[in-house]
């Protein structure tokens, strides 16, 4: 389980990056994940690299207090879940997968909180055993290509009904609210052990997931709030939420806000 925290240290929360190629191969996370963390949830970021043969899982589930799983570009190989071979321009992050679900597993097991945003949401669901729905699918209401410009990409936007009694609803105060999308993939079949926070209003895909598998807080969300946790209360709320698990208690830290 995880230990208490000295009340003067601030929790070390792993953040993990994706292999990307500029001029050379490149880990890389995008720098809206790590701010928030460090003013709402107020953790220490520590950048895990998405390379097997680097990552030593046992080591590092040992040093962190908690791990974030963020959005990627890049997907989830299918055959981790037993789904059809992408369609063509998608991209895989096979090492990524293996950092991901290996360390994600170990910290659960050690009591220690696992967050997802988006790809994260999606991994936790694929270690829980659950699988991902066809891009078509996931298309019908989700921004679900990189093309034009990067900032409108967030904008984006669509509702989802919050589940009464869950830690996303009593966090924001809120039954229903708007979030924005980038995604081209969601959950098809949902992990064992995993429950229900939110789901599109329109036509019902699963948008964000929790569980307390060994004492551990897990939390996803399909959506980006750390895109406009700067102003909108919900996003912040996630963080907040974030702050909490961090510290061992899933009510610690959370304030009841207004969507």
């Amino acid at each position: 389980m995880g230990q208490s925290l000295h009340p003067e240290r601030r929790p070390v929360i792993g953040v993990l990056c994706c292999n990307e190629v500029a001029d050379r191969p490149v880990q890389v996370v995008a720098s809206r994940f790590v701010e928030p963390l460090t003013r709402l949830a107020n953790a220490t970021v520590l950048l895990v690299p998405a390379m097997p043969d680097t990552a030593d899982v046992a080591t590092l589930s040992a040093i962190l207090d908690g791990l974030l799983l963020t959005g990627s570009r890049s997907h989830v190989a299918p055959w981790r879940y037993g789904g059809a071979p992408l369609p063509e321009g998608q991209i895989v992050d096979e090492p990524r997968d293996q950092v991901a679900l290996a360390l994600a597993g170990r910290m659960i097991e050690a009591g220690k909180p696992v967050f997802g945003i988006c790809r994260g949401l999606q991994e936790i669901n694929v270690l829980f055993g659950g699988s991902l729905c066809a891009a078509e699918h996931a298309e019908r209401h989700h921004r679900g290509a990189w093309e034009g410009d990067y900032d409108s990409l967030f904008h984006h936007g669509h509702d989802v009904e919050l589940s009464a009694c869950g830690r996303l609803a009593d966090a924001t105060g809120a039954t229903r609210m708007r979030v924005n999308s980038v995604h081209q993939q969601g959950i098809d079949r949902l992990g064992g052990g995993l429950s229900v926070e939110a789901v599109a209003a329109d036509d019902g895909l699963i948008e964000a997931v929790s569980a307390r598998p060994c004492g551990a807080d897990v939390l996803g969300v399909q959506w980006h709030p750390e895109w406009d946790a700067g102003t909108a209360p919900a996003s912040r709320a996630f963080f907040s939420l974030i702050g909490a698990g961090l510290r061992g208690g899933s009510d610690q830290g959370s304030t009841r806000r207004t969507a």
